[in-house]
């Protein structure tokens, strides 16, 4: 190998290197600030979801500190050097923790639905402590029977054990590899419950999320089409109108960001994942290095995604940063109640249908007062 060839791999390596480094340090910082400022900060305790936002940063932290780092030296080493059993047990590991964030942002998104879409009543009958602390209890139990359980048993191997150690070896090199390979029924069975399911649920809960929103949107342009105040009281109904609608729109938007980061991280791993096994594991071995990193920077892109567009969480994060800087110390609207719109047409009061779902998914999802 000359010069040249030398000094142009060393770059690739250090180029990888870096990139793998950010995205391990993005995940540590942000979930890490999330889980202090949930803990330090009473406001953002008494909201339910945050026990589920909590959880899930926790997953991620571990996904940052146990998953990623070994997976990133082997990369770069281009060698597994820490033994078969390490090797299942950090697979295992991977198998867990990634299923078990994905099934964190499943509850979230049911949460969510819960408390925009149904009755505040029926929320608070659905969403108990010990439905919150079974849900969360489930999205970590659940992943062991598709993770350690099977791994561990080398039930994931059954059948295929042959081409698994003809891979796990490189006689050219002489490099040892940490092999991850599944059968057909071990590759289904795994995606539905890691992926596929959670997907659904997700899916059908911010649409109706969505409809929701969108509904409660054209409501409030029938009354602004009304020419009456939407609360009674004597204010221009354009603006309080277009605001509600421009809030409305954006938490609308966000929903999308969240289903659309999801399914860009996760989708073509397990796509994959169900598709390799029926073509006799033709997937290149770097292709599969990339989409697994891609389900990795999730886990660093979810802070962001569930927190810091909280107006709440950045004002947390911003005292926590500023090591308790009083500027940042303002009343929480967290407290506040946001009076359900009203109107008068042809001398009837007309009170907007899913008023306070709305306000609750603007809180939520916006994190900003509804002017009234």
């Amino acid at each position: 190998m000359d010069v040249s060839s030398t000094e142009g791999f060393g770059l690739e390596k250090i180029v990888l290197l870096t990139f793998i480094s950010a995205v391990i340090l993005m995940a540590i910082l942000g979930n890490l600030l999330v889980m202090v400022a949930v803990c330090r900060d009473r406001q953002l305790r008494k909201i339910k979801t945050n026990y589920f936002i909590v959880s899930l940063a926790f997953a991620d932290l571990l996904v940052s500190v146990l998953v990623m780092p070994f997976g990133a030296i082997e990369l770069v080493q281009d060698n597994w050097i820490y033994g078969k059993m390490f090797c299942l047990i950090r697979t295992s590991l991977d198998v867990l923790l990634t299923t078990a964030s994905i099934l964190h942002l499943c509850c979230i998104s049911l949460d969510r639905y819960y408390a925009i879409c149904c009755q505040p009543l029926v929320y608070r009958n659905k969403m108990t402590p010990l439905r919150i602390a079974l849900m969360l209890g489930g999205c970590w139990v659940i992943p062991m029977f598709i993770s350690f359980l099977p791994i561990m048993q080398g039930w994931n191997s059954i059948g295929i054990m042959d081409l698994i150690e003809q891979r796990q070896f490189n006689n050219v090199s002489n490099s040892t590899y940490c092999i991850f390979m599944v059968n057909k029924p071990y590759a289904i069975t795994c995606s539905v419950v890691a992926f596929y399911i959670p997907f659904l649920l997700m899916v059908l809960a911010y649409y109706r999320i969505y409809v929701t929103a969108r509904e409660h949107a054209h409501q409030i342009r029938i009354l602004q089409r009304a020419g009456a105040p939407t609360d009674g009281r004597p204010h221009h109904p354009d603006q309080h109108s277009t605001h509600r609608m421009k809030t409305e729109t954006k938490a609308a938007k966000t929903l999308c960001i969240i289903m659309g980061c999801f399914c860009l991280c996760w989708a073509p791993f397990f796509i994959t994942n169900v598709i390799d096994p029926f073509i006799d594991y033709a997937v290149p071995p770097q292709l599969w290095t990339a989409f697994l990193w891609l389900g990795y920077i999730n886990s660093g892109l979810n802070p962001f995604l569930y927190a810091f567009l909280n107006k709440s969480f950045r004002r947390a994060f911003l005292i926590i940063l500023c090591c308790g800087d009083e500027r940042y110390r303002r009343p929480s609207i967290l407290g506040q109640t946001v009076p359900c719109s009203t109107t008068t047409i042809n001398g009837s009061t007309h009170v907007l249908s899913g008023c306070s779902a709305i306000s609750e998914f603007l809180l939520l999802f916006c994190n900003r007062p509804v002017p009234v």
